[in-house]
């Protein structure tokens, strides 16, 4: 994956990142208020020691820069600790006191530094002096020859003992900016994994990658679409009617050398919109004036009937079986160019029945009398039926729904129409989130469309409330159909 994909990735899932960060910082400032003040007290001694010309001092320099080392371990020694709690002047014991001991030098010098860190600014300040002149007994008695006086290392206080005026810990600033970038760090990289363990579809490209087709349309979501799913009435201006045009305008020039007049519209899984999807492909095909046969060939689960409020009860089912003809059970809809045949009773074999030989027969006859068969099919995974009605058809087209399906369930369902060498057309995305931006333009260049009075053509598609104005009985599709397309 390059930098883009990881940064789509971390704006998919920013909430993950707001959530880390405002935790992280919640945690840096609950450790600030919790930690109590720590105050520091330092004081620095200078080593010399006497030296005659300066062949002696240089030598003498080296010698001093060696011993220095050796006092920052004697400042933090069991019997300078327990010379400074002699007579519990300081409140500690001689562990403490070690513990609260720090010793630091400068290469190349004589300086010799102490710290004492304290919650008690008092304190720091008197262990730092009775530490400085204990230090400065226990040199001198240490470094004094037994035979001789005096010592040969003179040890001096050049800086403090002084204490700072404010607390050096806890750092509120520096707390919560140290906090904020860690948060968001592992904001950022928690996103990415959350990202890269999604193995739903979530995108076009992806889709794409996946199925090895085209994507020749992508559906926006709709609150609406649910209670009124077919592109009719006020729902004919919404961002979802232009996007299944789009839909349209493609899928008749995916391939202007060998155009698809059967078309198998399915997906991999039940729920993901392909019903609603062939009814409004079917919708928007009429609309510009082509001869639009839909048929529903789920017949386990049909919707194309409920969906644009036909009698669904005699249709495919009992034409493959010879009981009535094709022209008895086609019902047109609306007053557009578009007729209907419903699933009609529920046989007990319908892999068997929609590979039959009257089934090829039967798509063979309508071929001629349409300019386009949209057939919705059942999901792939879930029974062979979708394959079966593909194989027939001149291509398929894939619909997924976005955030449901799995990219391993796509390609199963993408293999199993290559399997049968059926001719993938494209893929949609259905339900998709859209960007702002193109809703924005959209909305721009949207036509408002007058409110209309109430009439037949209107009413057909609110038949799920059980309307059937608009659906009528042809005796010929192919005699209806002709006529449509005059």
């Amino acid at each position: 994956m390059d930098v883009r994909a990881y940064l789509r990735l971390i704006r998919r899932h920013w909430w993950i990142v707001l959530v880390t960060l405002m935790v992280a910082l919640g945690t840096a400032a609950l450790v600030t208020v919790r930690t109590p003040p720590r105050y520091v007290a330092s004081v620095t001694f200078f080593v010399t020691t006497p030296s005659q010309g300066v062949s002696d001092a240089y030598q003498g320099g080296l010698f001093l820069q060696q011993r220095v080392k050796s006092y920052a371990d004697l400042l933090t020694s069991d019997r300078l600790a327990q010379s400074v709690v002699a007579g519990n002047s300081v409140g500690l014991t001689a562990e403490q006191v070690q513990r609260r001991v720090t010793t630091s030098t400068e290469a190349g010098t004589v300086l010799l530094k102490a710290t004492v860190t304290d919650t008690d600014q008092t304190r720091a300040l008197k262990v730092t002096e009775t530490l400085s002149a204990k230090f400065v007994e226990l040199v001198q008695k240490v470094e004094t020859p037994p035979d001789a006086a005096t010592a040969t290392i003179k040890l001096e206080v050049v800086s403090g003992p002084r204490v700072s005026s404010r607390p050096v810990s806890p750092q509120p600033v520096r707390n919560l900016v140290i906090g904020g970038v860690l948060g968001l760090l592992l904001g950022m990289a928690l996103a990415v994994l959350r990202g890269l363990a999604d193995v739903r579809m979530r995108d076009a490209a992806a889709l794409q990658r996946v199925t090895g087709s085209p994507l020749l349309g992508e559906i926006p979501f709709e609150s609406g679409a649910r209670s009124a799913p077919l592109i009719v009435g006020e729902a004919a201006n919404s961002a979802r009617a232009e996007a299944v045009r789009k839909l349209r305008t493609n899928l008749r020039f995916v391939d202007v050398h060998e155009p698809a007049r059967v078309i198998a519209v399915t997906s991999a899984l039940q729920g993901e919109g392909k019903t609603t999807m062939a009814c409004n492909t079917a919708i928007a095909l009429a609309e510009a004036g082509w001869r639009v046969l839909l048929i529903d060939a789920d017949l386990r689960r049909p919707k194309v009937a409920d969906y644009l409020g036909l009698d669904g009860g005699v249709g495919l089912t009992d034409v493959l079986v010879g009981d009535v003809q094709v022209g008895d059970v086609v019902q047109r809809w609306g007053d557009k160019s578009l007729l209907v045949l419903p699933s009609g009773s529920a046989p007990p074999n319908p892999s068997e029945l929609l590979g039959s030989k009257a089934m090829a027969d039967l798509l063979l006859a309508l071929r001629e009398s349409a300019d386009i068969v949209i057939i919705d099919t059942a999901p792939l995974l879930a029974v062979t039926d979708g394959v079966v009605v593909a194989v027939q058809a001149d291509g398929a087209l894939l619909i997924t729904q976005q955030g449901r399906t799995s990219r391993r369930q796509v390609a199963a369902a993408a293999r199993s129409l290559h399997s049968v060498s059926v001719r993938l057309l494209g893929c949609v995305l259905n339900m998709a989130k859209v960007p702002k931006a193109d809703a924005y333009q959209y909305e721009a260049y949207r036509v408002a469309v007058p409110p209309a009075p109430a009439g037949p053509a209107d009413r057909a598609p609110a038949a799920r409330h059980g309307d059937r104005a608009g659906a009528g009985r042809v005796s010929d599709p192919t005699q209806e159909l002709t006529r449509l397309s005059r």
